[in-house]
């Protein structure tokens, strides 16, 4: 469940970057999507490895 919601949230924050990225006047967008992404990712991979440990 957890990885369906950090997947679409990876997939969102992508879309909003390369808007960003294509529309010339938007590259805040594709700065703040890009920055959405990375935090989005480290939260699911800190969170998966707190749920995995041995």
């Amino acid at each position: 469940m957890l990885w369906k919601i950090v997947g679409g949230l990876l997939l969102l924050w992508l879309v909003i970057s390369l808007a960003g990225v294509i529309i010339k006047g938007l590259f805040w967008l594709a700065v703040i999507g890009a920055v959405l992404f990375v935090a989005t990712a480290a939260i699911g991979w800190a969170r998966d490895r707190k749920q995995i440990k041995p």
